[in-house]
């Protein structure tokens, strides 16, 4: 259609009310004709109220109508479906992501290097003694790990045991992992630790447990 399709281009006052129905006065009878409608130029601001400052002289005041039709003759619905090639997309180079809803992190009392740190010292002597005692906080953030560094093992790729090596203290204790984790965990699909509560500290009362592996 002639009007769907000038509606993308830039119009002037005199082609839209030429593409405007025709009033009642000017229609011949026989005809059928819809009633005029008054439009203005289009623009994102209105005016909506006036302020009366200190001397007397109202100033208009606009509000900002960002979501309303850049064309306003598509708002009565003449020919078009739907609005959605009538907004104007900004796009920034932004990325948008999604929150962080349940993503709880034990945060250990301590920043994030000194705490990747203690969770990578804690793996390490677990792996090296198969039995440590620790405070229960600490046991079920490091239990993560463990079950990581043995998932890797088993693999058994060379890939595999360079990211042990990365994150593991001690070298010997990566290499007999690797070489024993199949004996041991072949048919295990998981849980390759347990947590055992044992009585609090003495001192600061600090609930305590032993993890060991299974």
């Amino acid at each position: 259609m002639a009007m769907a399709s000038s509606s993308l281009s830039t119009w002037s006052m005199a082609s839209l009310r030429s593409a405007l129905p025709r009033s009642p006065s000017s229609c011949p009878s026989p005809a059928p004709c819809l009633p005029s409608v008054p439009f203005s130029a289009p623009s994102p601001f209105h005016y909506s109220a006036r302020l009366s400052s200190g001397r007397g002289q109202a100033k208009p005041v606009r509000s900002f109508s960002g979501l309303a039709p850049m064309t306003p003759l598509l708002s009565v619905g003449i020919g078009v479906a739907n609005f959605d090639h009538v907004f104007s997309n900004i796009s920034n180079g932004s990325k948008f992501y999604a929150m962080r809803h349940g993503k709880h992190v034990p945060k250990l009392n301590r920043p994030p290097d000194q705490r990747r740190a203690l969770l990578r010292g804690l793996t390490t002597q677990l792996l090296k003694h198969g039995r440590i005692k620790t405070t229960r906080a600490r046991a079920s953030a490091m239990r993560k790990y463990v079950d990581k560094m043995v998932t890797l093992a088993k693999d058994g790729s060379l890939h595999k045991r360079r990211q042990a090596l990365g994150f593991i203290y001690e070298k010997q204790i990566v290499h007999a992992l690797f070489a024993e984790v199949q004996d041991r965990y072949g048919d295990r699909n998981g849980g390759y630790t347990r947590i055992i509560r044992t009585l609090p500290r003495r001192g600061d009362n600090a609930p305590m447990a032993y993890i060991e592996l299974v």
